[in-house]
């Protein structure tokens, strides 16, 4: 009986997926090794202002608006044209989850970003960039990151 239970405290944090905040330098490094800096022309900083303005750097982040669909993850990632929930219809471009974008390993949200900038639209995709970081100076966002 001890040994079972040992066993399962000990395969529990595997089958948990928990959320992260990131710091902005922490996530910097990550973004970049993902390789999104320059991707779909724009830097990392843009990436870093958009991610912060949609999210905070939380990966567990949500958005519920006013039609039934939703934004998720790190990039806040709608659920209306790249990933699927139970909410609302979605065309389901990133052929994904979108549960699947709130746990702390980003991969998946990374992927799902950089389709979505390959659009025509590219990062206009996002509100919160285009708000608060189109056309801007962003060099503040990898200050000190020793990038």
């Amino acid at each position: 009986m001890r040994s079972s239970l040992l066993l399962l405290l000990l395969a529990l944090p595997t089958t948990v997926t928990k959320a992260k905040v990131f710091s902005r330098c922490e996530l910097a490094h990550l973004l970049q090794e993902e390789g999104l800096n320059g991707y779909g022309g724009y830097s990392l900083a843009n990436w870093l202002c958009m991610a912060f303005y949609g999210s905070t750097f939380n990966t567990a982040a949500q958005n519920i608006k006013a039609d039934g669909s939703a934004d998720y993850g790190i990039f806040q990632i709608s659920s209306q044209q790249w990933c699927t929930d139970d909410r609302s219809p979605s065309d389901n471009r990133c052929r994904m989850a979108c549960r699947d974008l709130l746990s702390s390993n980003i991969t998946d949200d990374v992927i799902c970003a950089k389709r979505i900038v390959r659009n025509p639209q590219g990062m206009d995709a996002w509100e919160g960039w285009t708000m608060h970081c189109k056309g801007r100076d962003l060099s503040e966002w990898v200050e000190d990151c020793d990038l």
